[in-house]
């Protein structure tokens, strides 16, 4: 059999696996599987496969710091004190309260990535909820999942998904990617509210909230880390700015921060190390070596032409149909191998940064639509799982065709 059809077999089942999980194993071993059976079968040699997981260093490097800086907020109560924060400020307002962990969500998923959103913001908008008498918190919980997608292009570092589609290419800078996606951004993240707003505006109608509702104390690990939050951030500015790679000063960071937390409180780093999901590296490695193998059979190349062909037609076409058809894949493969794959397709096509951002907006936008677009919609239904709280398949499909798809539009036509 041709190694090209076995490659595609191994790309579908590895997708299958990381979407559906079967026999409810973890999404790496899916991943890895299928890296581990691409080397059997002789698709790639040793050293090609190690240099797909190697494409990968600078994401790596990336998730690790803000994984610790993430863990390290919950820890210490950070994200718990600002949602609580924002509670007691709604003044018993269910409108008042949706508006206000919106804009928390915005602000976390700016700066701290998409999958801080999910896994430490929900859990903390979750308690405060709980801490307002809130009967049914699913309204403000679906904001971490929405706005975690919604915001996830303001800037580089607001989604891993971002340095996946570069990898192996040229990050823009900061400037480069403030021309290209700032309206995007803000046409999102209106349209999104907007729509999401009118889809729960019956269920915050029939809602009532406790008004004396206490305000914690900041701690001062809380304060040092959200300190070493802040520093961060213009750290991935600064380092944006100069045109660098974001996962080495992400992880000094992010380690840096840790351990002067930890010095604080006097705590081992075994606590935080535990408690992070290092199966996202693997996950993230095995999904590399797959679009690196998949780069072997032409595919990539000849969707490179398609999009390089479209671009000189017409660069609105070209937009429109990478962003619709990237953001639909997302769906059904999941947004890491999509914008794998379609950031090899970008870096060979050398099409314009606009028609590269309909990629990318379609990569980040996209997976709204259901719950394995993206890995942070995964780990957004694992939080709610460890709360009690169940949001189907389906009903989730049905509020993300009403709010991805008017979003997608406005993100697509402000490029």
């Amino acid at each position: 059999m041709n190694p090209s059809v076995y490659t595609f077999a191994i790309a579908a089942a590895t997708a299958a696996g990381v979407v559906v999980r079967p026999f409810r194993l973890p999404e790496a071993i899916w991943a890895v599987a299928g890296a581990g059976l691409i080397l059997a079968l002789g698709i790639l040699t040793p050293d090609e496969l190690w240099t797909g997981v190697t494409k990968g260093t600078d994401v790596y490097l990336f998730l690790i710091g803000m994984m610790l800086l993430s863990e390290l907020a919950r820890k210490e109560g950070l994200f718990g004190w600002v949602a609580a924060i924002a509670t007691s400020c709604a003044d018993g307002s269910p409108k008042k309260l949706f508006f206000l962990v919106y804009g928390v969500g915005i602000i976390v998923t700016a700066l701290l990535s998409n999958d801080a959103t999910a896994v430490v913001l929900t859990p903390a908008v979750y308690a405060a909820c709980r801490a307002a008498k809130v009967d049914n918190p699913l309204p403000y919980l679906l904001i971490c999942a929405f706005i975690a997608n919604a915001a996830s292009f303001v800037l580089p570092i607001s989604n891993p998904a971002n340095l996946v589609i570069f990898a192996g290419g040229e990050m823009p800078s900061l400037g480069r990617w403030m021309t290209t996606f700032l309206a995007p951004s803000i046409g999102a993240i209106i349209t999104t509210f907007v729509t999401l707003y009118l889809t729960q505006r019956k269920a915050l109608s029939c809602e009532t909230l406790a008004i004396d509702i206490p305000r914690p104390d900041l701690s001062l690990p809380a304060l040092v880390a959200g300190a070493g939050l802040v520093i961060t951030a213009i750290v991935l500015l600064g380092a944006s700015c100069a045109h660098l790679d974001l996962g080495i000063p992400t992880f000094i960071a992010g380690t840096i921060t840790t351990l002067i937390v930890l010095s604080v409180v006097r705590q081992s780093p075994i606590h935080i190390i535990r408690e992070i999901s290092w199966s996202v590296i693997p996950l993230v490695a095995g999904l590399f070596v797959v679009v690196e193998a998949i780069n072997q059979t032409g595919v990539t190349a000849m969707l490179a032409q398609t999009l390089q062909t479209l671009s000189a037609h017409s660069e609105t076409r070209a937009i429109a149909v990478a962003g619709v058809s990237v953001a639909l894949l997302s769906n059904v493969v999941n947004n890491l191998p999509a914008g794998l794959f379609a950031g090899s397709a970008v870096g060979l096509a050398h099409v314009s940064d606009r028609v590269a951002g309909a990629v990318l907006i379609g990569v980040d936008l996209g997976p709204n639509l259901s719950v394995t677009g993206s890995l942070a919609t995964i780990l957004w239904l694992a939080a709610l799982r460890r709360e009690g709280v169940h949001v189907s398949a389906l009903s989730f499909l049905k509020i993300g065709c009403f709010v991805m798809a008017p979003a997608l539009i406005v993100a697509l036509a402000l490029l």
